[in-house]
């Protein structure tokens, strides 16, 4: 096996055995690892670096909506941190279908498991005292970190874009549009909510119509409601290199969330068409940057001009 060197310490440490066997290897923006330990248990373990405790709130909602029966792994262990890397193990929960589409129905379906998914949520008290409270998940993943204020311009800093900046220019509008966006969020003063920033096809497992798994707990954030349910409204149908979905079927998510959770007033209506397009000024960003093809570019040329207009941007 090819482990890191840390892994077979930590399991003996944490699991109480050592691992025998790798099942599954995947490195992106954090490295997972699917064991099996000696006492023949199969495990997930995940490492990525540390954020100063935004790690420790992420395990424990996924361990609360685990223990209230939402379709993800529990987690087996809590988050340690060694030499700068945040690392905690979860239940082995493979199989499962992915639903690839960005059709009405399938945006209908995505939007009613995001809104079971915060109303469990809900119960859980943030940045309290009381037995129990989490911390907020802050800073917020920086593909919806909109409210990076200690910085210029639109864009937070991502060191793995920085370097690959010099030379290179954004197709017109994007950046502009980006501007435009962040100003409508950051002049919002919604009430702040936990939910998952990620909810795109590739992270949701299902048996059927039934949802088996969520992934990527990495991907909590902590902001308006609206924005949250927006931003997925607009990314949901992603698999593999992200793209943005028709109007119509962000319409379509957006409505069934609502109906599953509560009415969104006017200015929730615009944050939430706002969220949706960050996600492809993001991704046209790294398209350009990590040299890809243009599919989030392509759908901004066609869906920014009314996307900004129903933001109230």
């Amino acid at each position: 096996m090819d482990l890191p060197p840390w892994t077979v310490r930590w399991c003996r440490d944490h699991l109480g055995a050592e691992p025998v066997e790798q099942l599954y290897h995947a490195r992106h923006m954090s490295e997972v690892l699917g064991l099996r330990l000696a006492d023949r248990r199969a495990v997930v373990i995940k490492a990525r670096p540390d954020q100063l405790g935004r790690e420790a709130t992420c395990v424990e909602v996924q361990r609360i909506l685990a223990t209230q029966g939402f379709p993800c792994a529990a987690p087996l262990t809590g988050v340690t941190v060694h030499d700068g890397v945040a690392i905690h193990a979860e239940q082995w929960r493979p199989d499962g279908e992915t639903h690839v589409g960005d059709d009405p129905a399938t945006a209908r379906r995505f939007a009613v498991l995001l809104a079971d998914l915060v109303t469990l949520a809900a119960d859980i008290e943030v940045g309290g005292s009381a037995p129990g409270a989490v911390a907020p998940p802050l800073p917020n993943p920086e593909w919806v970190r909109w409210d990076h204020n200690d910085e210029p311009g639109p864009w937070p800093r991502i060191p793995y874009f920085e370097e690959r900046l010099p030379g290179r220019t954004l197709p017109y509008g994007v950046e502009q549009t980006a501007r435009r966006i962040r100003e409508r969020m950051t002049r919002s003063r919604l009430p702040r909510v936990l939910g998952h920033v990620d909810w795109e096809s590739q992270n949701l497992r299902w048996h059927g119509t039934r949802p088996w798994a969520v992934h990527d707990w990495d991907s909590l954030a902590w902001m308006p409601e609206a924005a949250i349910a927006g931003a997925a409204s607009g990314a949901f149908a992603s698999v593999g290199q992200p793209t943005l979905a028709p109007l119509a079927s962000s319409e379509a998510f957006l409505d069934a969330y609502q109906r599953a959770r509560r009415p969104f007033t006017a200015e929730e209506m615009e944050v939430a068409w706002a969220a949706s397009l960050w996600l492809p000024l993001h991704n046209a960003r790294a398209e350009v940057l990590m040299e890809k093809p243009p599919v989030a570019i392509t759908a901004l040329r066609e869906q920014t001009a009314e996307r900004l207009r129903r933001a109230g941007a």
